[in-house]
């Protein structure tokens, strides 16, 4: 009998879903796990595809504990493979960053060490009202290994970020929602409904207009002011001639709602 797939891969009209489906491993990431969602997000920017939006969730009580353990310990037995590890790892929470499309988590129970890595790279975070959120790994000798030293300090700020990773402490969901970790929070039973509904809403803008808010944003976050404001320049001048800003002015004068075709 064949293993249960790693994460389960559909759509829901417009938005593409990524569920993590090791629940019995508390969603823990492994090679395989990041080569599903670059393969998941391969089939969802597809042209033809109708996607407009992707969301990550995951099944059983917790959104994602990590890295799986067992493969790191069969790894580390070649130099290569390890770094192979942490470099696909790297490249996927990267992919979902540069993606054209927007990317909403939602997150339940616990998201730690590499679980919050892979939220981080998200744009928008759903996060029910029992969420906690950490990094363990110095209460093991470890160290962050996708991004976490790095987008954790650009997310809460280099004081907040350093007292998390020396710690292992975890944070409660009002606590990520203060310090912008999360954006929404919501009841546990509502965090299906909530964040597929943002998801839907998302789908009905403009796709290339999103594309643009995203790339301007997540590119221009490292540039000096004056360097992100001439980049935002020569994109915006470009974008206002397609074919989504013709209807969207048109929608504007007749009062009815855009209908974006690209």
């Amino acid at each position: 009998m064949s293993a249960p797939p790693s994460i389960l891969v559909n759509r829901d009209g417009a938005v593409g879903v990524i569920e993590l489906a090791r629940p019995d491993k508390f969603n823990c990431l492994s090679l395989e796990v990041h080569g599903a969602i670059a393969a998941a997000l391969d089939e969802f920017e597809a042209p033809g595809s109708g996607i407009r939006a992707a969301l990550i969730r995951a099944q059983g009580k917790h959104f994602c504990t990590g890295a799986d353990l067992d493969e790191v310990k069969k790894l580390r037995s070649s130099p290569a493979d390890i770094e192979h590890f942490i470099r696909y790892g790297h490249s996927v929470l990267q992919r979902l960053e540069a993606s054209e499309l927007p990317v909403v988590a939602a997150c339940q129970g616990l998201a730690l060490a590499g679980g919050s890595e892979l939220m981080m790279a998200c744009d928008v975070i759903f996060a029910s009202s029992d969420f906690r959120i950490g990094d363990q790994h110095a209460q093991y000798g470890l160290v962050p290994g996708w991004g976490g030293s790095q987008r954790l300090p650009r997310i809460v700020g280099v004081r907040r970020a350093l007292d998390l990773l020396y710690s292992a402490r975890w944070i409660d969901a009002p606590t990520a929602l203060a310090w912008g970790l999360v954006n929404y929070v919501v009841e546990p039973g509502k965090l299906a409904e909530a964040s597929m509904a943002y998801c839907v809403q998302l789908a009905s803008r403009s796709r290339p207009g999103l594309a643009a808010m995203k790339r301007l944003a997540r590119q221009g976050l490292d540039r000096p002011l004056p360097e992100g404001l001439v980049f935002e320049q020569d994109l915006i001048s470009r974008e206002l001639l397609n074919d989504d800003v013709t209807e969207g002015l048109a929608a504007f004068e007749t009062r009815r709602p855009p209908v974006f075709r690209s």
